[in-house]
């Protein structure tokens, strides 16, 4: 009878039993707002790290494969993230100057207080959170691309690193899923080591945004971030700089594997200063994902973003993905190309508290071969020819 429900599915008598719910009867199709509210309700439960029970209700669901479902949900998770990246702390200060002009102005008050009291943490290792590292939303970024991490050399707890991690790319997707989140094991991987990603200092003064990312173990890319972290906050510290910075994402573009590396010193420095090892990373497939408008040298493009560089520490790029229904489209969302990200062997720093400039350079070019020959050996074995040579600017 139409509208009545059933307690029973269109499947084999010896399987009804091991359905768990009565389904409506004609069916509704996906586009029934039941249908709708239970996809929500998985991604609701993804961000609160229970996405596999309800990825398991979801496949009840005869319509949506297993696989279907998976891929939207890594759809979802890595846009997230891309809104993250781009507009988050901007939507934040501008919700934060509303509250403050409504009635619930005693809300953005209290928070403002907050900031104020807190405004020092980011500088003194943060407020990481393992439940936020291990947020399921994690596992399904990962395997959008996928991202891969791959140890060569154990770390040992008692000292403190240094990563170089090479390319920028648009966005350090690498970078972030490896060393901010748990979806690749890293802490399995190097057992006792606590990593820290550093990124623009001015992420941290974004309210909630500067919340967001300390929860998951990033710092700012600035001198007192680094001294407390490599000075005062015990051993086995691993602090994750984008060596080349904004100036690097400038000229990524796919099939493109070259560093900005030669003038970049600061880095040793600070190693030298606090005997932290220098570890070369070198990630095969960060520059694939994204296509972008390259700007020679000495046009008005590159000069704008210079300018951009200089004086608020980024460059903005006029780049693109593919869409949100369709990869054959343009959009924000990276291209599914796999990253697979190599964590060379530790360089062995002497703690100089005031190393000479002769110092810097020698430990420097030590660093520039042994990522040299990272790349030389891994090359092949994740899709680059072996004629492949990484370009140091």
């Amino acid at each position: 009878m139409r509208g009545e429900r059933f307690s029973h599915s269109p499947v084999a008598p010896g399987l009804r039993s091991q359905v768990p719910f009565s389904i409506p009867w004609p069916w509704p199709g996906p586009d029934h707002p039941s249908a709708m509210k239970t996809i929500i309700a998985a991604y609701s439960g993804v961000l609160r790290g229970t996405g596999s029970s309800i990825l398991s209700a979801l496949q009840d669901l005869f319509w949506l494969s297993k696989s279907k479902v998976e891929k939207q949900l890594q759809i979802i998770s890595v846009l997230q993230w891309v809104l993250t990246f781009l507009i988050m702390g901007i939507a934040c200060t501008l919700i934060l100057m509303y509250i403050l002009c409504t009635d619930c102005w005693a809300i953005g008050a209290l928070y403002l207080a907050w900031l104020v009291f807190d405004w020092n943490t980011p500088k003194k290792g943060g407020r990481r959170s393992q439940w936020v590292r291990n947020w399921a939303i994690w596992r399904y970024f990962r395997d959008y691309f996928p991202i891969r991490l791959v140890k060569t050399h154990n770390l040992l707890t008692t000292r403190n690193y240094i990563f170089g991690y090479h390319p920028h790319g648009i966005m350090g997707l690498g970078a972030f899923c490896n060393f901010s989140t748990e979806a690749t094991g890293v802490s399995q991987k190097f057992p006792g080591i606590r990593p820290y990603l550093a990124t623009l200092a001015g992420n941290f003064r974004m309210p909630i945004l500067r919340d967001y990312l300390m929860s998951g173990g990033i710092c700012p890319v600035n001198r007192d971030s680094i001294d407390y972290i490599l000075s005062k906050n015990g051993s086995g510290n691993a602090i994750i700089i984008v060596v080349g910075g904004a100036a690097e994402s400038l000229n990524c573009t796919p099939g493109k594997n070259s560093v900005t590396l030669k003038n970049r010193k600061g880095f040793v420095k600070l190693a030298l200063r606090h005997g932290a090892d220098l570890v070369p990373v070198y990630s095969f497939g960060e520059n694939e994902v994204y296509k972008q408008v390259i700007f020679e040298e000495g046009s008005w493009g590159r000069w704008v973003q210079k300018k951009f560089q200089k004086h608020i520490g980024f460059a903005p790029c006029i780049f693109h993905g593919r869409g949100l229904f369709s990869s054959n489209t343009w959009g924000l969302l990276p291209y599914s190309k796999p990253i697979t990200t190599v964590v060379g062997e530790p360089i062995t720093i002497p703690k100089i508290d005031n190393p000479s400039q002769k110092e810097v350079d020698f430990y420097h070019s030590i660093y520039v071969d042994a990522l040299i020959k990272l790349f030389d050996k891994y090359k092949s074995k994740f899709g680059l020819p072996e004629t492949e040579v990484l370009e140091v600017n």
